[in-house]
């Protein structure tokens, strides 16, 4: 019969970090992890680089995290980004900071990362079993007592499940982790697509009009039916073949897929303003100006350089202005063209299915679970880490962070628990 303190299943951000938690406490640790090789996932964030954490203060990290960050509070205050960034500094790996406070290893690979875990997990002598896939949490009344493999049961009085969301399934992010809590009695809220690329059917987004374009620094606002702004985001923006994509895009993709849900699938309106540093009127004096500059232009010439090209053209063409000297523009004309580029209003229909995304919105219902350890409010022994959690944030290092902090919380605190909880074997 196996015996453990702590079994952990799930071997990604959380459920490594969870493993070398549990065992720095002194816990005889299982770490469970159903694909060959550990942090399969990790190996592919920040485009093979791995943004490991954010150097930014607390308050600002889980204002990062749109989805429930503020239930962090209490696990940010045992170990934080901060203490992410020293794990991995003196473990030997020496990480850099690029912009918007984003931390990478100096390496530039995400292996670098998945190695350091790896390294510390067999230091702490964590007992490692990979191709292991849980089909069942085993337990006694209200008490963990171990878990079910295909060919044999482990016993432990602690059991952390850090499997994952839904989003890359080729990773091993299958949703088992979801079916598993409900079958011990946990809701798990609705889940939906963030951090996703944005479907819209509009004609210029059928025609490829604007495929490819890349906008630096617009901001990039969801309204609402009322055409009130739900949220906006001043960031990168591109052009596809099928939408939006690009930080902006991915930051609004959450708030698209609620306004969604409350609408009955109604087409959202989305509004792009190229100048969001100044304001509508003075927008109008910088378009004036340049067309009082150059009269005898074509207007399309008078307002080269105003922005991209092909940005510029689909306007004018919108307007029926590119062809038109400059000195016949009506004021009336300014005006709707300067409102274009303050607003140009467009609709997205759905954002990329939860497979194809980033992160994965909705989860374990923060209800039943205690925000200061991650133990389950339902089931004695039962932990919880990572994107399983109905936690999200936006990309940048937010929810790796979450992920080492919910992890770290939820092994330091299942070790403590593991040295007094008496095990009673005989499952029902």
């Amino acid at each position: 019969m196996k015996i453990f303190d702590v079994i952990v299943v799930g071997a990604g951000t959380s459920g490594m970090m969870a493993a070398i938690a549990a065992a720095e406490s002194g816990s005889k640790t299982l770490l469970l992890e159903k694909n060959k090789r550990l942090g399969k996932k990790l190996l592919m964030t920040g485009g093979g680089r791995c943004n490991v954490t954010n150097n930014r203060p607390t308050e600002d990290i889980i204002a990062h995290i749109p989805g429930n960050g503020k239930f962090l509070y209490s696990a940010f205050s045992q170990f934080d980004n901060y203490d992410i960034m020293n794990f991995f500094e003196s473990n030997g790996t020496h990480l850099k900071e690029e912009d918007h406070g984003r931390m990478f290893p100096v390496s530039d690979r995400s292996k670098t990362i998945v190695d350091t875990l790896y390294k510390k997990i067999e230091e702490l002598d964590v007992t490692l079993y990979t191709e292991a896939k849980v089909e069942k949490i085993l337990r006694k009344e209200n008490q963990i007592i171990g878990v079910q493999l295909a060919h044999e049961k482990i016993y432990a009085p602690c059991v952390i499940l850090t499997t994952g969301g839904r989003t890359y399934p080729s990773t091993g992010s299958t949703g088992d982790g979801y079916k598993l809590a409900k079958r011990l009695g946990h809701t798990i809220s609705t889940l939906y697509p963030t951090e996703s690329p944005l479907i819209s059917e509009e004609t210029f987004i059928n025609k490829n009009e604007l495929q490819g374009l890349s906008l630096q620094d617009v901001c990039l606002s969801v309204l609402n039916t009322k055409e009130k702004i739900v949220v906006s985001h001043q960031m990168d923006l591109l052009f596809t073949h099928f939408g939006l994509s690009g930080p902006a895009a991915l930051r609004c993709s959450s708030f698209v897929n609620q306004e969604l849900r409350k609408n009955n699938s109604q087409p959202v309106t989305l509004s792009l303003d190229v100048f969001p540093e100044i304001s509508l009127s003075d927008c109008k004096k910088k378009v004036e100006n340049k067309l009082e500059d150059e009269p005898n232009k074509t207007v399309k010439n008078a307002l080269k350089n105003l922005i991209p090209e092909r940005l510029l053209t689909f306007y004018l063409n919108k307007l029926a202005l590119a062809d038109i000297a400059a000195k016949q523009v009506t004021e009336k004309q300014v005006e709707e063209f300067s409102s274009l580029l303050k607003g140009f209003r467009m609709s997205v229909v759905k954002t990329l299915p939860i497979e194809k995304s980033f992160v994965t919105g909705g989860g374990i219902s923060l209800k039943e679970v205690n925000p200061k350890t991650m133990e389950s409010k339902l089931v004695s022994g039962l932990f919880f880490a990572g994107e399983l959690l109905d936690i999200n944030g936006y990309t940048g290092g937010y929810n790796i962070t979450a992920a080492f902090v919910t992890g770290h919380t939820a092994g330091k605190h299942a070790a403590e628990i593991a040295e007094y909880t008496y095990l009673p074997i005989d499952e029902e």
